[in-house]
């Protein structure tokens, strides 16, 4: 992306001419790497973020809403005690580095000040710093002495810029056209607009590939030919061509969009560039589309690890019940074995280690061996298998029901493993996360001071098909929500024989076509953890007809005098 020099140069521009003047009213923390600053600019109050986040660092205006850290980080109270209702005298680039300088006057009962807030943009360096006089009064992201001696992050050291590139500046002709000469020289046979381009981005430091890309398009435009830009009596060489172009070109602002996804924000034209009125409007597009796909990502990905686990730990203790089960079963070997040694006391020495006897519990007969323990007597012998027989006999009644609600339990995490894999927006994964909380496999995150706004339930997704809404849950505590919120003779889905969403077809006393229940059916199925499948079995009957027995999981129902239908999955989505 091309979040270079070119492009922090016109952004700090168009800053400048928004926010100079403006006061700040209010500052928060977002997460370790975002700081955001509400500003009344005189005519609007705006919201500027400043991120040193190393894949999304930025500073512009922001439309998103983002719910602050719960307590305020240390930098945040640092900048409230010395930034709050400052006034802002200007935002500029420093020299044509990827640095966005903020000069604030800064005012109190007793004293004014001017201090700066220093925006290095600079990929995994990436920091906020405010200073005073050239001395650091704090940073978002401080640094050890014994780790970078020569660049002091910490209150009280002096502040110095980070250590130059070994590049060119673009206004340095001089150097440019002894650098370029070089470069034809090794070039010349293969001369191409790709070489050129990254020769540019290697050797002039404030543009990335795709700034680069551009200059020598319009350079190659404005000359006529690849080769016209190394001679001297050029229309406009390339050693003159990148510093006009890096200080005039004016902005165009676009965003780039690839089969309907944002790919990245220029500030010039480009192909399948969707023009902006602003580029910081374009940037904020493109980072928070950017953020939300990495977010929901993380949160979808740590949600079902979390899920996977449960499930790991539930098979496990399954297997382990399976196995004790296995073994009570013998219960009545032990039984048989304690009564025919019983009957038969007289038969049996003191001290054998064995014996034989008829086993007349058998149709035929047949002679069983018994193992004895020698140290016991017979009659002892007989209580040890009968001891065994109701030891085993108890277990068998303890484990019976405990084996069907450990597969109940599995079953269920199942069906929370469905919910997120079906899951296309962080909206989709915040019941989910409810969920887990009251499962108690995941903390509840902090309350921000001052207590939690009461958040307004999660809709339903919503369909329509000839006239019929059609709802379906995106989770097990919205499925349990959809049933209570249908009336008796709406129409209720579910696949058949895998976890999925609930589906209701709200009938309003009407009748449903065929088209609408395959409709919603196709949904259903696609909601589902089959929807990989070619076709799929799914139920459906009026609302009146399913139950939710007393005291069950979230999702689960019984239901009866219910129809299927097979059906492919279909999220129709247009």
């Amino acid at each position: 992306m091309p979040q270079d020099a070119f492009h922090i140069r016109r952004l700090t521009k168009e800053l400048d001419s928004l926010l100079v003047h403006g006061k700040i009213n209010r500052i928060s923390q977002v997460n370790k790497d975002e700081l955001t600053f509400i500003i009344y600019t005189g005519k609007s109050t705006v919201k500027l973020i400043l991120s040193a986040n190393a894949s999304n660092a930025r500073v512009c205006l922001s439309l998103t809403e983002k719910e602050p850290a719960p307590v305020a980080p240390n930098f945040c109270m640092l900048l409230r005690k010395h930034l709050q209702n400052a006034e802002i005298l200007s935002v500029r680039q420093h020299d044509f580095e990827r640095i966005v300088e903020i000069e604030l006057h800064c005012t109190t009962d007793f004293s004014h000040s001017t201090r700066v807030l220093h925006c290095e943009l600079m990929g995994k360096y990436s920091n906020v710093i405010l200073t005073e006089n050239g001395v650091i009064l704090g940073a978002l992201k401080t640094t050890a002495l014994e780790n970078d001696s020569h660049r002091v992050l910490l209150a009280g050291a002096k502040y110095l810029y980070p250590a130059p590139q070994d590049k060119i500046s673009p206004f340095d002709g001089a150097g440019m056209r002894s650098r370029l000469k070089n470069y034809l020289v090794n070039h010349n046979e293969n001369l191409d607009t790709e070489g050129l381009s990254l020769f540019l981005f290697e050797n002039v430091f404030g543009l990335a590939l795709p700034t680069a890309r551009e200059i020598i398009k319009r350079a190659v435009e404005e000359n006529g030919s690849l080769k016209a830009l190394f001679l001297e009596d050029a229309p406009k060489p390339l050693w003159s061509f990148v510093g006009d172009f890096c200080e005039n070109e004016p902005c165009e602002p676009c965003l780039k969009i690839e089969n309907g996804k944002t790919v990245d924000f220029f500030a010039f034209p480009v192909e399948n560039g969707v023009p902006y009125p602003s580029l910081c409007k374009a940037e904020d597009d493109f980072f928070t589309a950017r953020e939300t796909k990495k977010g929901f990502e993380d949160k979808k990905r740590k949600l079902e690890n979390t899920v996977r686990a449960l499930k790991k730990k539930q098979t496990k203790k399954l297997q382990e019940t399976l196995e004790r089960l296995k073994d009570a079963e013998k219960a009545e070997e032990y039984r048989v074995k304690g009564e025919l040694l019983t009957a038969n006391l007289y038969r049996v020495e003191k001290g054998a280690k064995e014996v034989e006897l008829e086993n007349w519990y058998s149709e035929n007969c047949e002679k069983i061996r018994i193992s004895l323990d020698t140290a016991l007597s017979p009659a002892k012998n007989a209580q040890k298998f009968f001891k065994t027989y109701n030891k085993y006999k108890r277990a068998k009644e303890i484990l019976t029901p405990m084996l069907k609600t450990e597969q109940e339990d599995i079953d269920y995490t199942d069906s929370v493993l469905a919910s997120i894999g079906g899951a296309e927006n962080e909206i989709d994964l915040k019941e989910i996360e409810t969920e887990l909380i009251l499962m108690g496999l995941i903390r509840a995150p902090k309350e921000r001071v001052g207590g939690k706004k009461k958040e307004a339930e999660i809709p339903f997704r919503e369909y329509e098909h000839d006239g019929k809404k059609i709802y379906v849950g995106r989770n097990n505590l919205q499925n349990d929500r959809l049933l209570r919120f249908s009336s008796p003779n709406d129409i209720w889905l579910h696949t058949q024989k895998y976890h999925s969403s609930h589906v209701i077809i709200v009938t309003d006393g009407g009748q449903v076509r065929d088209e609408t229940i395959l409709f919603a059916a196709e949904l259903c199925a696609y909601f589902s953890d089959g929807r990989e499948s070619d076709k799929i079995p799914v139920d459906y009957c009026k609302r009146k007809f399913v139950k939710k027995p007393n005291k069950s999981k979230a999702g689960f129902v019984v239901y009866t005098d219910y129809k299927t239908v097979l059906v492919k999955p279909n999220p129709h989505k247009i």
